[in-house]
């Protein structure tokens, strides 16, 4: 594992580890594993320095840059343990990938693809013991970049930090793997075509904050957005991508330059078409949701993504009226993507679309 990597190693002391909480009751996001990956860019040296070190506090000038314009963006993966203790991550370079989109948009360097491949190879089996065991439980993990030049003036930072920090979860939704009541809104508006909502930036998530507390206090889990132009199109949730099985049809919105690209996403529809369904990527709007979910023809909806996974929709609400799907239940569909995309994930199921790379 450390042979030819080409990373300094720096590992924390016995006064530095954490006592790991009970994997009972996690919840997302609070729990911070021992070690983390850190790498440095500027324009002199490129990216360097890097190495995985103990988790620790950064100390920023108040004039860093990311503060006031806003360039940090992020990725979202797992870690997952199989049988006979094996770790594996779900598409982890796909998600690399995907954030040097997000670095070019945002005029960020582009990183070092195998060397973050490594280095998070590296973390992960370092820290595998962090890995929680229960089920439904994983080792989310967090790869950012944030600008950190002390200087104001609206233009790209010249240094940038990027890091890799981890943390076990429960699952992403109180509810768990039962459905969820999304509220649909017409009053705010995500992302518009030209803008950044196909690229995952920290702004995006600021921009949603209050539209998501308004639904949290009418009793929903989360928003439905619909275009920025017309308020007509559904677009997406605000941690997922959406779908909605409509007569014989598994339909989700294209990626037209407003909707994130989820990894998620890509996988169910891979995963659909393999049996057989027919997955078509079109655009629907809000009133022929609801007109299939009056005559009946909607059967069920779910959202995708690497937090919840798969997350069945059972109620959504669209101008104070309340619409059921499903009888309130998870549809079949939801519980068979949730169930195969598990079992490949925790390596008990055969892998045909090579999706998982093995830790160690």
């Amino acid at each position: 594992m450390w042979e030819n990597l080409e990373i300094g190693l720096e590992k924390a002391s016995q006064e530095q580890l954490k006592e790991k909480p009970s994997q009972d009751g996690l919840g997302f996001g609070a729990h911070f594993t021992d070690h983390m990956f850190l790498m440095k860019w500027d324009r002199e040296r490129g990216w360097h320095d890097a190495k995985i070190c103990p988790y620790h506090k950064f100390m920023l000038d108040p004039a860093a840059m990311v503060f006031h314009y806003g360039q940090a963006i992020f990725e979202g993966m797992k870690a997952y343990k199989g049988n006979k203790e094996q770790v594996y991550l779900f598409r982890p370079q796909d998600n690399i990938e995907r954030m040097n989109v997000s670095a070019l948009r945002l005029c960020m360097p582009r990183l070092p693809v195998e060397k973050v491949f490594k280095g998070l190879k590296a973390l992960v089996y370092l820290d595998r013991d962090w890995i929680p065991t229960v089920p439904g439980a994983t080792l989310y993990i967090r790869p950012t970049m944030i600008a950190v030049e002390p200087a104001l003036g609206v233009r790209p930072s010249g240094q940038y930090y990027f890091f890799i920090i981890m943390c076990p979860v429960g699952s992403y939704y109180p509810e768990g793997f039962g459905p969820t009541k999304i509220y649909v809104t017409d009053k705010y508006a995500r992302a518009v075509k030209g803008g950044v909502g196909d690229v995952k930036t920290s702004g995006n998530y600021a921009a949603s904050i209050m539209a998501a507390q308004e639904a949290h206090q009418a009793g929903y889990t989360q928003v439905l957005w619909l275009d920025a132009c017309e308020h007509k199109y559904v677009e997406e949730v605000g941690t997922s991508n959406i779908f909605f099985m409509i007569n014989d049809e598994l339909v989700t919105p294209p990626l037209g330059g407003s909707i994130l690209p989820g990894i998620t996403r890509d996988s169910v529809i891979q995963l659909a078409r393999k049996w057989g369904l027919k997955v078509v990527e079109k655009p629907i709007t809000i009133d022929e949701v609801i007109e299939s979910s009056s005559n009946g023809t909607l059967s069920e909806a779910f959202g995708t993504g690497t937090a919840a996974v798969i997350s069945p929709v059972g109620e959504f609400c669209y101008q104070n009226q309340t619409y059921v799907i499903n009888g309130g239940q998870t549809g079949t569909l939801s519980q068979r993507l949730f169930d195969e995309l598990q079992a490949i994930q925790s390596g008990q199921l055969e892998d045909p679309f090579k999706w998982m790379t093995r830790v160690g």
